[in-house]
């Protein structure tokens, strides 16, 4: 069994709730990365990069430690959906997924910082919305302030919703930690979960 410490590089504390699902103790960090895409830089890869750098940048702190490091791009239309921050963006950005289905690309990095080791995947999950009025879309955003979540809809709280379909092969990963991906990966470094 491997007996480096486990890090989340991560104040959110929805990817922590989720970790705290597999059971194992682990400690969190703040990755102070900018999650700004790259110019023509598409959802998947930027989800890949910040994922990957977020899980560097704690790096040097825990030299002998499992870190997992994880982002989620929304992806609508060939357009990219960040976090809204503001409740005026996150209006724009219901209103512009309404009836349509957007790409969710959760990745997550875990990096032995001891060893080098890096692995990446990547989790999709497509999440279409209602025709929403523009009341529901205004009561919604008063009641689930859903401003730092990309795309504005949390589907483990009220956003669900606002959902009339959702596929994919984690619903975790949604939420913001890709479990099944990364149980496999912990598997890989040794980490015994049962």
């Amino acid at each position: 069994m491997n007996s480096q410490l486990l890090v989340l590089a991560s104040t959110s504390i929805y990817r922590s709730e989720l970790l705290k699902r597999l059971q194992l103790p682990f400690e969190t960090a703040a990755p102070g990365v900018d999650e700004t895409a790259l110019p023509d830089e598409s959802a998947r890869a930027t989800s890949v990069r910040l994922a990957q750098e977020k899980a560097r940048a704690v790096a040097a702190k825990y030299p002998d430690a499992l870190i997992i490091g994880s982002d989620q791009v929304a992806l609508l239309e060939g357009r990219q959906l960040g976090k809204p921050l503001t409740h005026d963006n996150a209006v724009g950005q219901l209103r512009a997924m309404r009836g349509k289905t957007t790409c969710f690309h959760t990745a997550v990095a875990l990096l032995n910082s001891k060893t080098g080791n890096l692995q990446t995947e990547v989790a999709e999950n497509y999440v279409t919305l209602r025709d929403l009025s523009d009341a529901e879309i205004e009561g919604y955003l008063l009641k689930g302030q859903p401003y730092h979540c990309a795309g504005s809809a949390k589907s483990e709280g009220l956003g669900i919703a606002l959902m009339s379909k959702m596929t994919g092969d984690d619903p975790n990963a949604l939420i913001g930690l890709p479990l099944i991906l990364l149980s496999e990966m912990l598997r890989r470094e040794n980490v015994r979960l049962f």
